[in-house]
């Protein structure tokens, strides 16, 4: 092999690996997963629910959040979920284009109502749930705030038993990319 050839596949393999070097940080920050939580004011082991950011959590930007609620936390069922968030939050919600899903399926929902001043999204069901269902909560069309930040965002039912009571079943720690 000549030294010209040999001097333009080294040059090829440095532009090709700078290149792919150059977006492996782009890919990892696109990752709207939870991170490790190591102190947060909230149990690990007991109330910290999972979720997805499904486009990356960047700041101002359009997003989905996909709020999950293990069937252990739901053991009398639900027949409502209720999602605070903190003062700080200044995103927004479509409530036409919130869900609540089981294995990727759509429940019927009788309403869906957004109250900004009390920061609270009250999702109420057609159907009570039975207890121990996965449930996820999918808020489409979100507008991420313009400043990034951790924010925690926390989840009650309203019990589906003869007595209906609020239970508290987790937070969520949402963290924007700032």
């Amino acid at each position: 092999m000549n030294s010209t050839k040999l001097s333009q596949i080294l040059v090829s393999s440095f532009a090709l690996s700078g290149f792919l070097l150059g977006t492996l940080p782009n890919v990892v920050l696109a990752d709207g997963n939870p991170g490790l939580v190591i102190f947060s004011g909230v149990d690990e082991r007991k109330n910290i629910l999972d979720y997805h950011l499904d486009f990356g959590g960047e700041p101002g930007g359009w997003d989905r959040y996909r709020l999950y609620i293990p069937g252990k936390k739901l053991s009398e069922g639900a027949t409502k979920f209720y999602v605070t968030y903190p003062d700080y939050y200044k995103g927004k919600f479509k409530t036409d284009s919130i869900e609540v899903r089981i294995d990727d399926e759509p429940l019927p929902l009788r309403a869906v109502n957004w109250d900004k001043e009390s920061r609270i999204i009250e999702i109420e069901l057609e159907n009570a749930l039975t207890a121990t269902t996965d449930v996820e909560i999918v808020m489409s069309n979100v507008k991420n705030p313009t400043f990034g930040g951790t924010f925690y965002f926390t989840c009650q039912a309203m019990a589906a038993g003869s007595v209906p009571v609020r239970l508290y079943l987790g937070t969520w720690i949402l963290t924007i990319d700032r």
